[in-house]
C-alpha cells in the first residue's frame, strides 16, 4: 500500500523544474491517453465509461488517499499512481485529464491541468466560488485550443435534443416558469450521502494539507474527509449535487443566463448527524428571459422523484420521472385545441458525454458542455447556496460579475 513514506520519497525528484507540457496533435482514429484526478466514487465511474469508449486508455491515476490509488489499479492495472497530482501533469504523453475531486479543489486542479497542456474533462459542479470560476475562465481562455467538457452528462442524453425539437416546433409558446424538483429516501438509520470511516483513513495514508487545499485548515479528521458532502469548506450540498444537472439541460435547450436574483430558504430538517449542508432546501431563480426557475428538493420522501416542467403557453414540456427519466410534450389545449402529446423517442448510452468529449479532443469541435455552460450554473448555483447561509435574496450585477 502507498503511504505518506511513499509520498515524500517519491517528492524527492522536486516539483519545482515543471514545465508546461503540450498535448500531441490527435486524428480522428488516435488513441487518446488519460489522467484522472481524484479516482473515487465518481471518478472510478468516469474511468469505466471512458474505457468503454475505443482507443482510449487510462495512463495515470492521482489522490491523496492510497486506498484510491490501489482502487484504480484494478480497473487499470498498468497506469501510474501519484499521491501528489501535479507528477501526473508532468507526463507529457498524457492527452486528457478527468477531474473528479471534491468540490473546493475544482479550481485547482483544472487550472493546473489547462496550464499543464491537458485536455479537461471537469466533473460538476464546474466551479466552488465565482472567484473560482473567474480564475478557471482564465486558465481557459489562456489554453487556447484545449477542449473542456463540464461533467453536467444531461447534455448529451437524447432528452436535450428531443427538448430543442419542441422548442423549434414553436409548440411551447412563451415560457414563463419551470418548475423543478429532487426528492429521495433512504431507510431509517441511513442518513443520506453517509459513507463510513475504514481503518486506514489515518494521516499515514491520507495527504491531508493536500486534501484542504485553500479551504480553512483543521486538524486531521477521517469524518470531514470521507463525508465532505456534509461541510461547506468542501461542498455545495444538493445544489452543487443534483440543482446544477436540473440547471444544465435548460440553461443549454433556452440558452438562460445567470439569474438576476436567487433566493433560498430550507434546513438540516432530518438528518442531524452534524452535517452543515441542509436536507431540505427550495430555490427561486428569477431570470433576465423574463422566466422564473424553482428548484425544491428533500432527502425524507422520494414520491416526486426528479423532473422539471417547463410551462410555456401553448404547451408544456415534462422531463423526468414520470416518463422513466423521459421527456414529452403536453399541448396546452386553451390554446392548442388540436395539439397532441409527443414522447421523446431518443435514447442514448451512459457513455454519451465521454464519447462526446474524446470526440472533440480529436476533431476540435466544441463538446456538448462547453465551459460557458459550465460557468452560468456554477455561478448559479453558488447563487443558491449563498443565499441559503446568509438568508437573503442574492442579485447578480453582469456588468461588474459580482454578487450583491
Amino acid at each position: 500500500m502507498y503511504s505518506r513514506r511513499t509520498f515524500i520519497e517519491g517528492a524527492a525528484a522536486g516539483l519545482a523544474g515543471a514545465a508546461l507540457s503540450s498535448s500531441r496533435a490527435l486524428g480522428a482514429n488516435d488513441r487518446i491517453r488519460i489522467g484522472i484526478i481524484g479516482p473515487g466514487a465518481r471518478g472510478k465511474q468516469l474511468m469505466k465509461q471512458a474505457l468503454e469508449c475505443p482507443n482510449t486508455e487510462i495512463v495515470g491515476a492521482a489522490d491523496v488517499y492510497t486506498r484510491r490509488l490501489e482502487e484504480a489499479t484494478k480497473i487499470a492495472p498498468s497506469a501510474k499512481t501519484y499521491l501528489d497530482y501535479r507528477h501526473l501533469l508532468e507526463d507529457q504523453s498524457v492527452d486528457a485529464v478527468l477531474i473528479a475531486t471534491p468540490q473546493h479543489l475544482h479550481c485547482e486542479h483544472f487550472v493546473a491541468s489547462l496550464d499543464a497542456g491537458k485536455h479537461v474533462y471537469q466533473e460538476k459542479t464546474m466551479a466552488f466560488s465565482v472567484d473560482h470560476a473567474k480564475r478557471m475562465r482564465a486558465a481557459f481562455e489562456r489554453a487556447g485550443k484545449r477542449i473542456v467538457q463540464i461533467g453536467h452528462q444531461g447534455c448529451s442524453m437524447g432528452q436535450v435534443a428531443d427538448a430543442m425539437d419542441f422548442m423549434k416546433s414553436g409548440n411551447v409558446g412563451k415560457i414563463t416558469s419551470i418548475h423543478s424538483h429532487m426528492y429521495r429516501n433512504t431507510p431509517h438509520g441511513k442518513p443520506q450521502w453517509t459513507r463510513p470511516i475504514l481503518q486506514d483513513m489515518t494521516p499515514e495514508n491520507i495527504i491531508w494539507r493536500s486534501f484542504e487545499g485553500e479551504a480553512a485548515p483543521h486538524e486531521f479528521d477521517p469524518n470531514r474527509y470521507i463525508n465532505w458532502r456534509f461541510f461547506w469548506d468542501y461542498s455545495g450540498g444538493n445544489f452543487y449535487e443534483n440543482m446544477c444537472h436540473q440547471l444544465a439541460i435548460w440553461y443549454k435547450v433556452l440558452n438562460l443566463k445567470i439569474p438576476t436574483s436567487v433566493t433560498t430558504v430550507g434546513g438540516i430538517y432530518l438528518w442531524q448527524d452534524g452535517r452543515e449542508v441542509p436536507d431540505t432546501m427550495s430555490v427561486n431563480m428569477q431570470h433576465s428571459e423574463e422566466m422564473l426557475f424553482t428548484w425544491d428538493s428533500g432527502f425524507g420522501n422520494a414520491v416526486l422523484g426528479i423532473s422539471e416542467y417547463v410551462l410555456g403557453t401553448d404547451g408544456t414540456i415534462i422531463n423526468g420521472s414520470e416518463m422513466d427519466d423521459g421527456i414529452r410534450y403536453v399541448p396546452e389545449k386553451v390554446n392548442r385545441p388540436d395539439g397532441f402529446e409527443i414522447v421523446g423517442r431518443r435514447r442514448t448510452a451512459e457513455t454519451a458525454h465521454m464519447q462526446n468529449f474524446l470526440d472533440c479532443i480529436r476533431s476540435g469541435s466544441e463538446p456538448n458542455c462547453p465551459f460557458e455552460l459550465g460557468y452560468r450554473v456554477a455561478i448559479a448555483t453558488r447563487m443558491a447556496v449563498d443565499s441559503y447561509r446568509q438568508g437573503r435574496t442574492l442579485r447578480w450585477e453582469p456588468g461588474k460579475e459580482e454578487v450583491a
